[in-house]
C-alpha cells in the first residue's frame, strides 16, 4: 500500500509540473482500480432464461383473420345442422341427437373466436372476468365436442355391429342421459379455466394460465394430463376400435355403393379428427415434458414448441367447421331434410314427391352414415 501511494503521488507530481497544468487522474485511477475488473467469471448461456415468445405482427394479423374466417364458416354451418335436426317432427334417433349436441358445442367454440382474434392483435382488452368466462366456454365446447364424436362412433357401432342388442335396448332414453352426462363432464373439466387471468407479458396483455409459482408445475401437469387423456387419448382409443369393427361389418353387407359411401364417411371422420387434433396434442405434450424437465431443451427448441402450439391450436379450431360437412352435408338424409325445410320457408319450389318412410332399424343403419 505504501509503495502504491508513493507511485500515485509521483504521477500526480508529474502532471502538476507539466506546461498545461492539467490534473489527470486517469492513470492513477487505472493503477488503483485494476484489481476490481479482474475476474474469471464466464456467463453460461445454458443457465439464462429464454426470451419470451412474441408473435410477429404479420403472423398476428394472419391468425386473427383465420379465426374470423373459421367463425364465419362454423356458425352458419352448425346453425343449419341444428335447425334441420331440431325441427324434425319425428323422435330423434341417438345419432341425430348426438349430432345436434355436437353442433351446439361447435357453436359455443366458434363464439369465442372473435375474442381470441382481437386478443392476438390488440392484446386481451376484455378484462379479467371475461377472460375466465371465455376460457371456460372454450374448454366446455372442446371437451363436449370430442366426447360427442366418441358417442357417435359408439352408437354407429351398436346399430351396425350389434343390431339385435340395439333393437332390444331403449337407446333413445339412454341417449338423453348420455348427453346430460357429456355436458356435465365437460363442465367439470372446464373448471381449470378459473385459473386463467389477464396479465401483462412482455408489455402485451394476455389471457392465459396464471398459477402460483410455488405450485405451478403441479397444477399445469394435472390439467394437461386431463386434457390429453380425456380430450384425445381416451376418445381416440374408443373411436378407432368402434369404427374399425364397423368397417369390417360393412364389408360383409351387400350393397356396394351405399357400403362404399359409408366407409368413406367413416374414413373422413377419423382422418379429420387425427389431422386437426394430433399435432396440437403432440406440441402440448412436448411443452409439458419441457416444463417438467423430463426432456432437456435449449432456447431454440423452446421457441419452436411455442410456435407449434400456436399454429396447431388454430388447426384444431378448424375442426368445428369440418364437423357439419362430415356428419351432415355429406349425408343424403340431411340433404333431403334441408330441402324440405327450404321448401317450407319458400326458398325452394315445392315438389310433389311421395316417399314412403320406414322407421326400421335397417333404414336407421343406412341413414346414420348417408
Amino acid at each position: 500500500a505504501e509503495n502504491q501511494a508513493s507511485k500515485w503521488f509521483h504521477i500526480l507530481d508529474v502532471n502538476l509540473s507539466s506546461a498545461s497544468y492539467t490534473i489527470d487522474f486517469g492513470s492513477a485511477y487505472d493503477e488503483l482500480n485494476f484489481t476490481y475488473n479482474d475476474t474469471d467469471f464466464v456467463l453460461n448461456p445454458e443457465t439464462q432464461p429464454c426470451s419470451p415468445f412474441t408473435i410477429p405482427e404479420a403472423a398476428a394479423v394472419f391468425i386473427s383473420v383465420f379465426y374470423v374466417v373459421v367463425f364465419l364458416l362454423a356458425i352458419p354451418g352448425n346453425l343449419v345442422v341444428g335447425l334441420v335436426i331440431g325441427l324434425s317432427k319425428q323422435a330423434l334417433p341417438p345419432s341425430d341427437l348426438y349430432l345436434l349436441h355436437l353442433a351446439v358445442a361447435d357453436v359455443l367454440l366458434a363464439v369465442t373466436l372473435p375474442f381470441w382474434a382481437t386478443s392476438v392483435t390488440k392484446g386481451w382488452v376484455f378484462g379479467d372476468q371475461l377472460c375466465k368466462v371465455v376460457t371456460i366456454v372454450q374448454e366446455l365446447s372442446f371437451y363436449s365436442s370430442i366426447l360427442f364424436l366418441t358417442c357417435i362412433s359408439m352408437d354407429r357401432y351398436m346399430v351396425i355391429v350389434r343390431a339385435m342388442e340395439a333393437r332390444r335396448s331403449n337407446r333413445r332414453l339412454v341417449s338423453w342421459g348420455i348427453c346430460a352426462a357429456v355436458w356435465t363432464v365437460g363442465a367439470l373439466l372446464s373448471l381449470p379455466g378459473l385459473l386463467y387471468s389477464s396479465f401483462s407479458s412482455s408489455g402485451h396483455l394476455v389471457c392465459a394460465e396464471y398459477y402460483d409459482p410455488r405450485s405451478a408445475d403441479d397444477w399445469r401437469l394435472a390439467t394437461r394430463v386431463l386434457r390429453h387423456s380425456l380430450g384425445f387419448i381416451v376418445p381416440l382409443a374408443v373411436m378407432l376400435p368402434c369404427y374399425g369393427v364397423t368397417i369390417q361389418r360393412l364389408l360383409r353387407i351387400r350393397g356396394g355403393f351405399q357400403r362404399q359411401r359409408a366407409m368413406r364417411v367413416i374414413a373422413f371422420v377419423v382422418v379429420a379428427f387425427l389431422l386437426c387434433w394430433t399435432p396440437y396434442h403432440v406440441a402440448v405434450m412436448t411443452d409439458t415434458f419441457f416444463r417438467a424437465k423430463i426432456v432437456q431443451y435449449g432456447c431454440p427448441a423452446r421457441l419452436a414448441v411455442d410456435r407449434a402450439m400456436l399454429a396447431t391450436h388454430s388447426l384444431g379450431l378448424l375442426h368445428s367447421c369440418v364437423n357439419p360437412v362430415l356428419y351432415a352435408f355429406v349425408g343424403e338424409k340431411f340433404r333431403r331434410r334441408l330441402q324440405q325445410l327450404m321448401r317450407k320457408v319458400g326458398v325452394l319450389e315445392k315438389a310433389s314427391v311421395s316417399r314412403t318412410s320406414r322407421s326400421s332399424l335397417s333404414s336407421e343403419m343406412t341413414s346414420a352414415f348417408m
